[in-house]
């Protein structure tokens, strides 16, 4: 699905932030363009992406990161998808990402079910295991990768797929273009998460990534296992 289809808060045509240069902006360069069939060429691509990506939000400051994740939050509770779903989907924030907890906190205040990613490491392998409150996080274990999560011997929380599935997933990523494609870290999570998905009889739920706008990007290579994102919500959005 095209982004530039959307008819949500961010149905603007072009996701990159207006006035701003390749070069000198808060915007990312195209990667360059892998040779048709060219598996290295494509991977090399990506790594040369995210080395930039994960530069520009290194130089990006606290507080900046918190007034765009404040933006944010704001556009989520105003979003006509947020509003009408129920059982929602939404990573725990890294440093380097768009912070999540008054979203967190908000899917609790309005009654609707939430959901949080239990990584496995050295696999591509993802589920979906529900928060009971905004307070259960300080519960969860901090992982190898510094990233809250259930442990793994935590066998008592139900895993989204298991029950009714979920109506809207929010995506983390490095890296985002006006497509809809998504740069993530290169382990496959969500992409496999969302394959998932599409076999469970309520079908795929709706994906919304949170970047800030130095993630917005000219294009991002893909593979065609590569799921495209339904809406960007950013700042100039």
């Amino acid at each position: 699905m095209l982004l530039l289809e959307q008819k949500g808060p961010c149905s603007t045509p072009g996701l990159v932030p207006p006035g701003l240069g390749a070069a000198r902006s808060g915007r990312c360069r195209a990667a360059p363009a892998a040779l048709p069939g060219s598996a290295a060429a494509l991977r090399a691509a990506k790594q040369q992406l995210r080395a930039e990506l994960r530069q520009r939000l290194r130089a990006l400051g606290a507080a900046e990161k918190q007034r765009q994740s404040r933006l944010l939050g704001r556009k989520v509770i105003d979003h006509p998808k947020y509003q009408e779903s129920k059982r929602i989907a939404i990573f725990l924030s890294m440093p380097d990402e768009v912070q999540t907890e008054e979203i967190i906190k908000d899917i609790f205040k309005q009654g609707k079910e939430c959901f949080i990613p239990r990584y496995k490491p050295q696999s591509n392998h993802m589920d979906m295991l529900k928060l009971s409150s905004a307070e259960d996080i300080s519960s969860l274990a901090l992982t190898s990768w510094n990233i809250l999560q259930p442990s793994d011997d935590d066998t008592a929380r139900e895993e989204a797929l298991a029950g009714g599935g979920l109506d809207l997933i929010f995506m983390p990523g490095l890296g985002f273009d006006k497509k809809g494609n998504r740069l993530g870290r290169g382990k496959g999570y969500y992409d496999t998460y969302l394959e998932r998905c599409m076999k469970h009889p309520h079908g795929k739920p709706y994906t919304i990534a949170l970047a800030f706008r130095e993630q917005i990007c000219e294009s991002v290579p893909v593979t065609e296992n590569d799921v495209p994102i339904d809406e960007i919500l950013y700042e100039d959005c």
